[in-house]
């Protein structure tokens, strides 16, 4: 079984950066793209970034130019540094393998909070 751990959020002021991190205890095959979402309150969970086995990345409208997606596959950790933080930022930030792969449950997420 596989399973994903999120870290590395927190409460950080607008503009500001934060990275974060997902770790598997388990394995992540070279062949797999992931990705990184996020819920915020009140709204649908959305698929922020994700990135193919082979390093292609491709980013929702809303974090362009601001936040970029990495993997160190032998590690298996997935990474999403987030620059220029802004307010509507705020919400709890889950990886996972994109559809139709995703795993059976998400995990418990890490909670990035955008706030002067």
């Amino acid at each position: 079984q596989v399973q994903l751990v999120e870290s590395g959020g927190g409460l950080v002021q607008p503009g500001g950066s934060l990275r974060l991190s997902c770790a598997a205890s388990g394995s992540i095959f070279s062949s797999t793209t992931m990705g990184w979402y996020r819920q915020a309150p009140g709204k649908q969970r959305e698929l922020v970034a994700h990135i193919t086995s082979g390093g292609t990345t491709v980013y929702a409208d809303s974090v362009k130019g601001r936040f970029t997606i990495s993997r160190d596959n032998a590690k298996n950790t997935v990474y999403l540094q987030m620059n220029s933080l802004r307010p509507e930022g705020t919400a709890l930030y889950y990886c996972d393998l994109v559809p139709p792969f995703r795993l059976p449950h998400w995990g418990q997420g890490t909670q990035v909070t955008v706030s002067s």
